[in-house]
């Protein structure tokens, strides 16, 4: 299968409000069959490791179709939704408040939440780095980030198994089910991530710290969470 041309700069921006634009009457489908609702539990783990007081304002940046949004309601989290894509917001199915915007320019003043979360949206921003800044604009000192997203199993057979059914068998399901080239994007779209090292030391260095990173489920999916550092 021929691999797909990654977009950069404020071609990709245009390309990921237009390919999730597409996808949004039905991501949530893919992504429970598509992860065998384990992404359920990933989030699930995601906001629980916040370890935030009851109330606290929590922004989910690239909140999709709002499933993090309702997990931080369920877990007694006050959760507001920010997305590029018009189409995800449209079909969101949460009641907390949702804008349209990027984020790596939030309409928001510095320290307004006590944390932050993302569900698989560090590899489909511009530049990673300004994320993890604008998010520690935004969360106040003390405040938890918790950032979910796909990773490489470091088991050499489990790797492989899922390279092939992350490059082959979700391309075709996705075709089938939504959209060819969205589907065809998002398992090469892994190539715009950082080696894991790097992220942790870009997180810190953006003002974080106590910067952890866990894989789950084997390591196809990892947890990168921490706190906004006292200043």
């Amino acid at each position: 299968m021929d691999r797909v041309t990654l977009p950069e700069g404020d071609a990709k921006v245009a390309a990921v409000r237009s390919m999730f634009d597409a996808i949004a009457p039905r991501y949530d489908l893919l992504n429970r069959l598509l992860t065998f609702r384990l992404d359920v539990a990933w989030r699930r783990r995601a906001v629980r490791s916040l370890g935030l007081a009851p109330g606290a304002v929590v922004l989910d940046l690239a909140s999709g179709t709002g499933d993090l949004c309702r997990r931080l309601e369920a877990d007694g989290y006050q959760p507001v939704g920010i997305d590029l894509s018009l189409g995800m917001l449209r079909h969101a199915r949460t009641g907390a408040p949702l804008v349209q915007a990027d984020a790596l320019r939030l309409p928001f003043p510095d320290g307004v939440a006590d944390g932050a979360v993302s569900g698989f949206a560090l590899r489909n921003v511009v530049d990673l780095g300004a994320l993890f800044d604008e998010a520690a604009r935004v969360v106040r000192p003390g405040g938890r980030v918790a950032l979910l997203d796909v990773a490489q199993p470091p088991n050499p057979i489990l790797r492989a198994g899922h390279r092939a059914y992350f490059g082959h068998v979700v391309p075709a399901v996705g075709a089938f089910l939504s959209d060819r080239s969205a589907y065809r994007y998002l398992p090469d779209s892994v190539a715009y991530l950082p080696p894991p090292e790097q992220m942790v030391a870009r997180l810190a260095a953006a003002g974080f710290g106590a910067v952890t990173r866990r894989l789950l489920s084997g390591g196809v999916a990892q947890l990168i969470t921490a706190t906004r550092v006292l200043v």
